[in-house]
């Protein structure tokens, strides 16, 4: 049998889907954590997934001007309706995405949804409301949750979208506040502007960084809002078929984060919380054997 060729397109595909592993590992570590218990032969698509989603949530921290920005997501658009400039082959994140996008049948339309949804990252616009938040967390984070149990599906019964839809916003709520310090830093306020005001705070005292007992009264709601996401999610999950549960359980560490949030000591606009990888291996271990804990 004659070997093949290195620059196959077999092997340039292997090769991408390695690179997106590697970005998922180094950028997105809980669902890297996650993905190593689902079924192995979801875990190149669920990847790729997950370095698409790195890599659109990363533009704001690499651009200088909105502008660009609104450029890189353009381009995305064009990959994701088969309509890239030059050879999409040449970006293996790109190449990766589009052969997963085929061999899943999945709809182009959320991804687009995404890709509009990550336009807010480039301005300084506040978060107007928690309604305009959990529609952002919904179509930025519940939406991979529904397209990696399509994934995990592979064509059978995926279940409904409440448990995704409720995950998304928890886990993406609390991943904002954990980005604090970096969000902040570049003048982006995703504590929704309503509930700033209910506590007399401002955007300027998230953008200057001040700890004060208003802003720490809407950060708390903001943890309350994600931890009511958590609860109705373990609630709705029972109604998922078992086998595309491995799609949530990148879902079950937020309870760590919210937990440490939640002590007097948390300092929202220097610490990075990051609960030691054991901790967050052993409660996505956990979710997978199904004791999601609170």
């Amino acid at each position: 049998m004659t070997a093949m060729a290195d620059d196959s397109p077999d092997m340039r595909l292997a090769d991408a889907y390695q690179h997106c592993q590697q970005v998922t590992r180094s950028g997105e570590s809980d669902r890297y954590l996650a993905t190593l218990l689902a079924p192995p032969a979801a875990q190149p698509a669920l990847f790729a997934l997950y370095a698409f989603a790195h890599e659109v949530g990363r533009i704001r921290d690499v651009v200088k001007q909105p502008l660009a920005g609104e450029i890189r997501l353009q381009w995305w658009r064009d990959v994701v309706m088969g309509e890239g400039r030059g050879d999409v082959s040449g970006n293996p994140v790109a190449a990766a995405l589009l052969d997963v996008i085929a061999r899943y049948r999945l709809p182009q339309k959320v991804f687009l949804d995404l890709l509009d949804a990550r336009t807010f990252d480039l301005y300084d616009d506040p978060m107007p409301s928690v309604a305009s938040l959990e529609g952002y967390c919904g179509e930025t984070s519940s939406v991979l949750l529904r397209l990696a149990s399509l994934i995990i599906a592979d064509g059978g019964d995926s279940g409904g979208g409440d448990a995704p839809g409720h995950g998304g916003v928890a886990f993406g709520v609390a991943g904002l506040l954990r980005s604090l310090p970096w969000s902040a830093r570049l003048g982006q306020v995703f504590v929704p502007a309503d509930l700033l005001a209910r506590h007399g705070a401002g955007r300027e005292d998230i953008v200057q960084g001040r700890d004060t007992p208003a802003v720490r009264a809407a950060l708390a709601d903001m943890r309350a809002l994600a931890q009511s996401h958590y609860g109705a999610f373990r609630k709705t999950l029972a109604a998922s078929p078992r086998a595309v549960r491995a799609a949530f359980l990148p879902v079950a560490v937020t309870p760590l984060y919210l937990h440490r949030m939640d002590r007097p000591d948390w300092r929202p606009f220097t610490e990075v919380v990051e609960p030691p990888q054991w901790r967050r291996q052993w409660r996505i271990w956990r979710a997978s054997r199904g004791a999601w804990g609170r």
